[in-house]
């Protein structure tokens, strides 16, 4: 038996088909080891949460986690908490104004931005930085997904972003994700073509004119009918087969699912 043992980040992952999966556990703020998870489908797994979480600014020992991972004081000071990742409309990193830190923003936001189309439970709209591409559409377990503006800086894909909330959803349903249930029907060129001549014309320059539907496969041997998603607090326990992977989920073969992402910080032990 191989026992691995860390505090979680959330999965990184390589564009293949299917998609690969590493999943890093450190040593509190120190990089420790890494797990090629597509290896564990079709294995029984053994999750055991020790009780310990630490906050992925500080390190400090927390009860309770905000945002990714963070004590409740970085969650409200550190940039990496910034409203602007919610909200990137809200950005002035280009107008030398910042929200919590003016180096951090500029570095991170005033670099080019991809305004997007994702298939997952449904047809949704977000932004991204364009180095973030195609992580971003994996983490939110898109099945298909093409760019449809690329701007200079944050704010104005967050502007783009806000001007079509009002025709498309910017949120998945995650029940309908991870059960991979959407409508095939689907015509996400159509979508594209469609929406953008609603955007409004001091943004439709930032449009792409020849963009090209993505699609992805993850590694999913069976997916859940009805989901019960666990909770490391309340069952710090798991043993299970492991079934596949999606976004950031991992799924087993009882319809149970553990979303890895929301367990920043956590320190487990992992046994196969």
């Amino acid at each position: 038996m191989s026992e691995f043992i860390g505090n979680i980040r959330k999965m990184w992952s390589e564009y293949k088909s299917p998609i690969n999966y590493t999943l890093p556990l450190y040593n509190n703020l120190e990089k420790g080891e890494y797990l090629d998870v597509n290896s564990l489908i079709g294995k029984d797994i053994s999750i055991e949460f020790d009780g310990m979480i630490n906050c992925v600014v500080t390190g400090r020992k927390v009860k309770k986690t905000y945002g990714e991972g963070m004590c409740f004081d970085a969650f409200r000071k550190s940039p990496l908490a910034v409203e602007s990742i919610i909200r990137p409309e809200l950005s002035q990193a280009h107008l030398g104004i910042a929200l919590r830190d003016l180096e951090w923003e500029k570095k991170h936001d005033i670099q080019p931005h991809l305004v997007y189309l994702s298939l997952t439970s449904n047809v949704k709209v977000g932004v991204t930085r364009k180095t973030q591409m195609p992580y971003r559409w994996i983490d939110q377990g898109a099945v298909q997904a093409l760019i449809l503006a690329e701007t200079p800086y944050r704010q104005a894909a967050g502007l783009l972003e806000v001007s079509l909330k009002e025709h498309v959803s910017d949120r998945t349903n995650w029940r309908k994700m991870l059960a991979n249930e959407y409508d095939v029907s689907v015509n996400l060129l159509n979508e594209a073509k469609s929406l953008g001549k609603l955007v409004p014309e001091e943004l439709k320059k930032f449009l792409i004119k020849d963009t090209e539907v993505v699609n992805l496969n993850f590694p999913v041997l069976q997916y859940p009918k009805k989901i019960t998603s666990l909770k490391l607090d309340k069952s710090p326990l798991i043993q299970k087969k492991l079934v596949g992977i999606k976004g950031q989920y991992f799924l087993f073969d009882d319809d149970t699912v553990l979303n890895i992402r929301s367990h920043t910080g956590y320190k487990v032990y992992l046994n196969f």
